[in-house]
């Protein structure tokens, strides 16, 4: 096979992507989470002490992007475990978002 033909099968698989840029991309993301998850640590931490309960919504946004990412996952790859993953991270979510919204709504001046 020449090396031109090699060439060409690889950039029709790739697409044309740089599967350097890509692995950047995919480290970013785990980096991106990471600084998430310690800042909403940080936020939470700090709000029980100052006696101002639990923000379960912070919680939901964080955890969005985890499940966001095990959703793109099973789309793409169909594996399973990215399925059970995915449910679990939205019916958390769904726990925390309803909880949240409650709260506000009990706590609520206006309504």
């Amino acid at each position: 096979m020449e090396r031109e033909d090699i060439l060409a099968k690889s950039r029709a698989e790739n697409k044309n992507k740089d599967i350097y840029e890509q692995e950047v991309l995919k480290q970013a993301s785990r980096s991106a989470v990471v600084v998430q998850m310690a800042f909403a640590t940080i936020f939470f931490v700090t709000q029980i002490f100052v006696g101002k309960g639990i923000n379960w919504g912070l919680w939901a946004i964080v955890f969005s992007a985890s499940m966001t990412i095990n959703w793109v996952k099973y789309i793409r790859l169909r594996r399973k475990l990215e399925l059970a993953i995915a449910i679990a991270y939205t019916i958390l979510i769904s726990v925390m978002s309803g909880y949240h919204i409650y709260n506000l709504i009990v706590s609520s001046t206006i309504l």
